[in-house]
Order: structure tokens, then C-alpha cells, then sequence
């Protein structure tokens, strides 16, 4: 004995998928602005990590003469 479903006003379904596809739309937008942010995020992060590599190769260039009696 189920009942027939309730027919939904077609207004309400307008705006249904109206605010679905603007949610998909925002969505994509913050998408596509986040990456961009990140993008450079990023690369200041590996220009920086080129930074720390050389003054910690300098680092280990300088400790290894001193650690060399320690080792041997």
C-alpha cells in the first residue's frame, strides 16, 4: 500500500538545481583560486629549500674536520 509520491512545485526544483549548479561553480572557482595560491606557495618553498640544502651542506663541510678524530 504505498502511496503515489508528492508532486514537488516546479519552482522548487528550479531552485533546487539552480543552487546546485552555483555551488559547483563556487566550488570550481575556490578551486581553481586556492591552486593558483598554492602554486606559488610552493615555489617559494623550493626556492627556499635550495637555500637550506647549501647552508646545511656548508654545515656538514665544516663539522666533518672536527668529528674526524671522533671517528677514528
Amino acid at each position: 500500500m504505498s502511496q503515489a509520491p508528492v508532486r514537488v512545485s516546479p519552482l522548487i526544483k528550479f531552485g533546487r538545481w539552480s543552487l546546485l549548479l552555483v555551488g559547483i561553480a563556487y566550488g570550481a572557482a575556490h578551486q581553481s583560486r586556492l591552486s593558483k595560491k598554492e602554486e606559488k606557495v610552493r615555489e617559494i618553498e623550493g626556492q627556499q629549500k635550495a637555500v637550506r640544502d647549501a647552508k646545511l651542506a656548508e654545515a656538514k663541510k665544516r663539522s666533518a674536520p672536527a668529528m674526524a678524530p671522533c671517528l677514528g
